[in-house]
């Protein structure tokens, strides 16, 4: 069970790799967290991240999941429930891809749809309902402020966080009074592994900053948080921007 402050004692990081979802569980292990179940496909990076954590005091099991196969979702979700109650889990999984090839393969596109759409439902879904079950929990679900209106630069990446983002606040809706609480997480740009190799964008934080930013939302049992916070403003004068000077923005 969460702790006075909201501190989660356990937590279930779906996308056991991502730097957002290890920065938020060190933080979170800083405080009260005592169990982790790291979810994600087999690898080295997965054993490591696991490692690191151990190394924080925190119990630490690793858990194969791969976003591509949503018929092995129930199988190795139930086995982290079946273990005992979950405080908090982190779906915290999904790929950039990389536009302008995926504009020209289609099946690349559809790679990046399907994980940060897809698999996302079917992870959702899943760790929603067992979270109902037991009566508690928070689902908190890395969304990005690219979802909030579709940029011709990364189109592709963006309507997928739309979709993911209309996903949870509907999930939110749906759970709403049964003890469990869903928080939508929507950063701008983080400076990590997966954008090195992208030019910086205005408002660009870290993954301890969003961390941070998650701690502080499951406090205050937030519905949304923007990180920056900046952002929310920002986004909304965007997307009320008519189309034509939208288009003609360089974004």
């Amino acid at each position: 069970m969460k702790d006075a402050f909201g501190t989660p004692q356990s937590l279930l990081v779906l996308g056991g790799t991502s730097e957002i979802a290890l920065a938020t569980a060190r933080r979170l292990i800083a405080r009260r967290t005592r169990t982790v179940w790291l979810a994600g496909r087999p690898s080295p990076a997965l054993d490591g991240a696991a490692e690191r954590l151990r190394g924080l005091g925190a119990e630490v099991h690793t858990v194969d999941f791969d976003a591509l196969d949503p018929d092995s979702h129930e199988s190795a979700l139930g086995k982290v429930f079946a273990e005992g109650d979950v405080d908090m889990v982190l779906l915290a999984f999904g790929i950039l891809g990389d536009q302008a090839h995926d504009e020209r393969d289609p099946a690349g596109a559809v790679r990046v749809a399907q994980t940060n759409y897809t698999g996302a439902v079917s992870a959702g879904l899943i760790t929603a309902r067992s979270l109902q079950a037991q009566g508690h929990g928070s689902l908190v679900v890395l969304s990005s402020v690219a979802g909030e209106r579709a940029r011709r630069a990364n189109f592709i990446y963006g309507s997928s966080k739309a979709g993911l983002d209309a996903f949870a606040q509907g999930l939110g809706d749906a759970l709403h009074g049964t003890g469990v609480h869903v928080m939508v997480v929507r950063p701008g740009f983080v400076r990590s592994r997966m954008t090195a190799d992208l030019e910086e964008a205005p408002f660009a934080t870290t993954p301890e900053a969003v961390a941070s930013a998650i701690e502080l939302g499951l406090r205050r049992r937030s519905e949304t948080v923007w990180v920056p916070g900046a952002l929310r403003v920002v986004m909304s004068a965007l997307r009320h921007l008519p189309r034509a000077v939208f288009r003609r923005l360089p974004v």
